[in-house]
């Protein structure tokens, strides 16, 4: 047991027994998959309206007594205090207890009982042993935000050693840190890299304007992590080249655990064994896979506090090739929240705008990042860091972009910033609604 898993096991984790057990459930065969997932999301539905009060009074004293009965939670409906939200028996002392990000808008304290966080680890630990890549053995290169108080930055720094982590705090990206951050590759023998997305293709856009193979310098790399964002195929194959190792696609949230993870065939695969994932439409009815819905998510072991068919704000697609014990992410779409509503009425995903400028603002390698804001119906403001300021050309080509795919008529305003604001940890929102 390597000292981060003996960490877990001094709080209370049992990590160990959580491994045996995601073995027994990885080891139910494929015939027998749809009952284990009937009976665990029907067994924590059960739970919940017997032990917390706050779950029977959200389903409304409901006789569920089928699946589609059980009612849809969103973000909102947990902003409450949490001991409010608690079951019997559980309280911040004996549970594992800390906050969403809320990128999403929402931000809200969650729970889960120490089974559960201790089935998170045992599914984390799993993934990345598809790769060979060991918590106790391989050094990470990691691109996180830290918290910026003394006690939280210590926490997170006792975890990185803990944790053969060495970070690359990700507040202050300019060339002049880029370039201490490629000295500390050159020096020392980093396994993976791993961390958010945004960050990690401003380091690889910084070597490939040098010219520089990042296994060129530190041969020892092997693979690439990349969590929290959104993955573009452009940016993946970008990162491939410059970095010279695979790009490996990590989706999950902290209120959940690990969502879906690239596997060795690249196919994204979603956690069956301790989640139960659906697509649902607008009515919170399933949608076929191959279609696009919203992304709804049950925990089947968290005890500690509900969190069953909670809506995570996000859209996806489920491949058409995915079973109950092996369901394939076959697109992330992005944030159902992050919406724009256009002069017209037409309603579009405010990602549309990011992907339709992205199209076409980085042909040449000039711009950086860049973010964008709708500030009216009709206006909207692309702040960007780049080398130099964009031409009244290129900044034309933008306009007629997004008024071919969305409409005509909208205000375009350009700022270029030497740097873009991040969240608290770090996190890149590519999209603003401030209506």
């Amino acid at each position: 047991m390597n000292l981060f898993e003996l960490s877990l096991c001094l709080n209370g984790f049992p990590i160990a027994e959580a491994k045996k057990q995601l073995k027994a459930i990885q080891s139910i065969p494929e015939e027998a998959y749809e009952g284990y997932i009937s009976e665990k999301r029907m067994e924590i539905v059960r739970y919940h309206l017997q032990h917390n009060t706050f779950y029977k009074n959200f389903t409304e004293n409901l006789n569920i007594t089928s699946w589609e009965a059980v009612p849809v939670m969103q973000k909102k409906d947990l902003q409450i205090p949490l001991n409010k939200r608690l079951s019997e028996g559980f309280s911040k002392k004996n549970s594992y207890v800390n906050k969403t990000s809320g990128s999403s808008g929402h931000p809200f304290i969650f729970a889960k009982d120490k089974w559960c966080h201790a089935l998170t680890w045992a599914e984390i630990f799993d993934r990345f042993g598809w790769f060979g890549l060991d918590f106790h053995t391989s050094l990470q290169a990691r691109f996180y935000g830290i918290p910026l108080n003394t006690m939280g930055y210590q926490k997170e720094r006792l975890k990185d050693r803990l944790s053969r982590r060495y970070r690359f705090p990700i507040f202050d990206l300019s060339d002049k840190k880029l370039a201490q951050f490629l000295t500390v590759f050159q020096k020392k023998k980093f396994d993976y890299i791993n961390g958010y997305t945004s960050s990690i293709v401003l380091f690889a856009k910084f070597l490939q304007k040098k010219g520089i193979v990042l296994t060129s310098v530190c041969p020892t790399l092997k693979y690439c992590v990349v969590t929290s964002e959104m993955l573009y195929e452009t940016d993946k194959k970008l990162m491939e080249k410059v970095f010279g190792v695979p790009v490996i696609n990590e989706y999950g949230a902290s209120e959940l655990a690990l969502i879906a993870f690239t596997n060795t065939k690249d196919e994204f695969v979603v956690n069956s064994e301790t989640l139960f994932v659906e697509i649902l439409d607008a009515d919170n009815k399933p949608i076929p896979n191959g279609q696009s819905g919203r992304i709804v998510i049950t925990s089947l072991y968290n005890k500690a506090h509900p969190m069953i068919r909670y809506d995570i704000g996000d859209t996806g697609i489920l491949s058409k090739k995915s079973t109950f014990k092996k369901p394939i992410l076959k697109k992330l779409i992005g944030r159902t929240n992050d919406v724009a509503t256009l002069p017209s009425g037409k309603t579009v995903p405010g990602l549309t705008f990011y992907y339709v400028t992205k199209s076409v603002i980085e042909d040449d390698g000039n711009v950086k990042e860049f973010v964008i804001e709708q500030h009216a119906m009709d206006q909207f403001k692309i702040i960007y860091t780049s080398e130099r300021e964009l031409t009244v050309e290129e900044i034309e080509t933008i306009k007629q972009a997004l008024f071919k795919y969305l409409e005509e008529g909208l205000q375009l305003d350009f700022e270029r910033v030497e740097v873009l604001d991040r969240s608290r940890r770090g996190k890149l929102k590519q999209f603003v609604s401030l209506l």
